[in-house]
């Protein structure tokens, strides 16, 4: 008879094996279904493209990236890891995704996940103009060149294969508001708030029919977040004792609409596309109003510097105000979430949004 610590030993490595298989086999799934993730966008997304192009948009110096593997600052406008880099992780494929522009990356890394976006940029090429960054358009010519890097690595079949698969997410908009319509005389002049959100849902639909005409078929359109809950924007807001500011809010709001609705009608227009709209406003609305369920402290100022109004090379001058502890704080800059809180957002977005494509 077997005695019972080793019957014991057995048992619990049988059920180590099985655990170990079972995971195995969903890696094989995930990896089957989604081989790569391609990424759009702004700085929420930016793994650091903007420190290969002549802009005062970068974050590639410290605080930046302190608590990144290895505390490198990437370009990531953030302590850490974005929301991207979580979601590929979730989705079994690699921890961190990284920059296209980055020359010490090849198309290897590149195959199974690449980003394209620039911080400061937008839908609009005037709110790309203002800092010199890379525009939608721009992105969209490096995506093709990417493509037949791709074909070259993986063969032409296989590529068109990985490109049908693999998720496409698209995440900007908010410099489109905040850095142009509501900053720089021009856009304003020309358009009413509405007329303006509908100008830039013009340019998503287009860009997405673009992508579906190069071979994507998973596509998630990200919205925006709750903008006036930003500290740059609290900071300004002395008429209600620096909370959030509702209008800004509002446009948030109102243009996540119709960019669902946008998404309903593109399901419609285009028989073959698989496509979601992300939507980070409630989670991160729900984290700033009750930071205590989420594990947080501060969320009307930011981790870096004096936490109101420093973001980018304004954050590295002053980063000797730095808090000591980003995980209690919701916001790394003025601008941009912690670690902590991509973390949340992304795997909200995740388990409400992007699951359906790992089925």
């Amino acid at each position: 008879m077997m005695k019972g610590g080793h019957a014991k030993k057995l048992l619990f490595t049988n059920i180590l094996c099985i655990l170990l298989l079972q995971w195995l086999d969903l890696s094989l799934v995930i990896s089957t279904k989604v081989p790569a993730i391609i990424v759009f966008g702004d700085s929420s997304v930016d793994a650091g493209n903007n420190n290969f192009i002549s802009t005062v948009a970068r974050s590639n110096f410290q605080p930046y990236g302190r608590d990144f593997m290895g505390g490198k600052p990437t370009g990531r406008f953030s302590n850490g890891r974005i929301a991207t880099d979580f979601i590929s992780e979730a989705f079994g494929i690699k921890p961190y995704i990284p920059a296209y522009l980055d020359p010490s990356y090849n198309i290897s890394q590149f195959s199974t996940g690449v980003s394209f976006a620039s911080a400061a940029t937008g839908y609009d090429n005037a709110t790309s103009d203002v800092l010199s960054v890379i525009p939608l358009w721009k992105q969209l010519e490096y995506y093709k060149e990417y493509q037949k890097k791709l074909g070259g690595y993986l063969g032409d079949k296989k590529a068109k294969d990985t490109i049908t698969k693999s998720l496409h997410i698209i995440s900007l908009g908010t410099n489109d508001f905040l850095e142009n319509y509501y900053t720089i005389p021009g856009r304003a002049s020309q358009y009413t708030p509405s007329q303006y959100q509908n100008f830039l849902a013009g340019i998503a639909e287009n860009f997405i029919h673009k992508l579906y005409g190069l071979g994507a078929k998973k596509i998630s359109l990200g919205g925006l977040p709750p903008m006036g809950c930003l500290p740059l924007e609290r900071t300004t807001n002395f008429a209600d004792g620096n909370d959030c500011v509702s209008n800004y809010n509002n446009i948030a709001l109102e243009f996540n609409d119709k960019l669902n609705k946008l998404t309903t009608k593109l399901k419609k227009d285009l028989p073959e596309i698989k496509l979601v709209f992300s939507n980070p406003y409630d989670i991160l609305f729900r984290i700033v109003k009750k930071p205590g369920q989420f594990g947080f402290q501060v969320t009307s100022m930011a981790c870096c510097a004096t936490g109101m109004f420093e973001m980018g090379y304004a954050c590295s001058r002053a980063s000797f105000f730095s808090c000591v502890d980003a995980s209690r704080y919701v916001f790394w800059d003025s601008f941009h979430p912690t670690e902590k809180t991509n973390g949340i957002v992304a795997n909200y977005l995740v388990k409400n949004a992007l699951a359906q494509f790992l089925h």
